[in-house]
């Protein structure tokens, strides 16, 4: 069995590698797959990773505040994506550059390194704060992971509302016009 530490790193891993790989660059078509994957990764890594989350006292706080962390999270980076019609099909696409990169970067660097930190650095503190809060290290583990997933999900959701809210693709009128005869 992979410690919590491992857990933490592997989901780091997965979710920044697997957003930079859709997200980046120009016209990145905005299709159903594109859309449920994410949301079929959550409900693999939720089950896999999460044992029993936590529900009441501080330990859910934590977990709540994970979720928050990850919707505000999404919420930026959905801001960091350009949604536009592709000229060549007319269908939703999207753009993302540097400033997004950096974004999920650095998130996902600040989260290994809390991680990393609650192992190595700052273990007797953490620990000690735990306990004084009743706050099992599952319930943080858990609210890192439900950032992640939060953070993953409300960026989809925003791709999805944003394509959606796109005006409808010109008619091309020298094709669509009626032919005379």
């Amino acid at each position: 069995m992979p410690s919590e530490l491992t857990e933490a790193m592997i989901v780091n891993g997965v979710v920044l590698a697997t957003v930079l790989a859709t997200d980046l660059g120009p016209a990145r078509k905005i299709g159903t797959a594109r859309l449920v994957r994410p949301v079929i990764a959550a409900a693999v890594i939720i089950p896999l990773f999460v044992d029993r989350p936590v529900t009441h006292g501080t330990g859910l706080a934590v977990e709540i505040a994970g979720i928050v962390a990850g919707v505000l999270g999404g919420l930026a980076a959905a801001a960091l994506i350009g949604v536009y019609r592709s000229p060549k099909t007319g269908r939703p696409v999207s753009r993302a550059g540097w400033p997004y990169a950096i974004l999920w970067t650095a998130v996902i660097a600040a989260r290994a390194a809390f991680s990393w930190g609650s192992a190595h650095w700052f273990q007797s503190q953490i620990v000690s704060w735990a306990i004084a809060n009743q706050v099992s290290l599952a319930a943080i583990t858990d609210g890192l992971i439900f950032m992640a997933v939060a953070m993953v999900l409300v960026r989809t959701a925003g791709l999805r509302v944003r394509a959606s809210c796109l005006p409808a693709p010109a008619l091309d009128h020298q094709n669509s016009a009626p032919q005379k005869v």
